[in-house]
């Protein structure tokens, strides 16, 4: 079993996420209620559902994820892992609901996003999905508002701007080489209308290492993402350039009036 188990491990870390997949769900065949084989096979399968186009596919993928998920958390029901691997799944089926079912999704969200920072404040992926989530509450629309109120309660609490901002701050000083940390953030500033924050994301996303296909995507969309962003800050400063050329207004005397001014500047001329 400690051999699976490193196995497993070690082909997630080649990025090689099918086969570690199958290695977990062979530890499952022999060991059904083993926590640490469940939340990541749970973590894993949403992974490769997020790849597929098909919509079938990929509600394939997050629904195993989902019973590996709560299986997990029916092990340890305060546990950060299984409650990340509860949101991750919930997060990723939600993408597929009406909008009804969505909020729903979101609603349920709140005490596992919660709940999985709380317990496993070392893993940078619960605070990406914290900060995810926090941002899509705090952007809901007056319809989904009312919706929410009206069908569900209430809106969540907690979904905050600055809050989400500041966990995906946070999975960025944890795992700093990750691409995707840096491509929400810079999205976040955007919508914020913090220019400079996203470019200085962008730029050091620009010099980090695309090792899968997805790292190769996601540097894609950085880069595109830059240009209108440095060709809009030049315009600025342009603009307060031109500002700060203009003449400073005259400084009348006491008892002095503008026409008095303009006459006394005549006759010097």
């Amino acid at each position: 079993m400690r051999i699976k188990l490193f196995q497993a491990a070690a082909l997630a870390n080649s990025f090689k996420d099918s086969e570690a997949l199958a290695v977990y769900q062979e530890i499952l065949k022999e060991i059904p209620t083993h926590y640490l084989a469940l939340w990541q096979a749970a973590v894993l399968s949403v992974k490769i559902g997020t790849r597929y186009s098909d919509e079938t596919r990929k509600s394939a993928y997050f629904d195993l994820g989902r019973q590996y998920a709560d299986r997990a958390l029916l092990l340890k029901p305060e546990g950060g892992e299984s409650n990340y691997a509860v949101a991750l799944a919930l997060f990723n089926q939600a993408t597929l609901y009406r909008a009804g079912a969505r909020l729903k999704a979101f609603s349920d969200l709140r005490s596992h996003v919660y709940l999985a920072t709380e317990r496993r404040p070392d893993l940078p992926e619960t605070w990406q999905l914290r900060g995810r989530w926090q941002y899509r509450v705090a952007h809901y629309n007056l319809i989904e508002r009312l919706y929410s109120k009206i069908v569900l309660g209430g809106v969540p609490p907690g979904g905050d701007s600055k809050e989400a901002m500041a966990d995906l701050e946070k999975a960025r000083e944890l795992a700093p080489q990750n691409l995707q940390f840096c491509y929400d953030l810079a999205r976040m500033y955007v919508y914020q209308g913090r220019r400079r924050r996203a470019i200085a994301v962008l730029r050091e996303a620009e010099r980090l290492p695309t090792i899968t296909s997805e790292d190769l995507v996601v540097s894609r969309l950085c880069r595109k993402m830059l240009p209108p962003l440095l060709r809009a800050d030049a315009r600025r400063q342009k603009r307060r350039g031109r500002e700060g050329k203009k003449p400073k207004p005259a400084i009348l005397a006491p008892g002095e009036s503008i026409r008095a001014r303009r006459d006394t500047l005549s006759r010097k001329q």
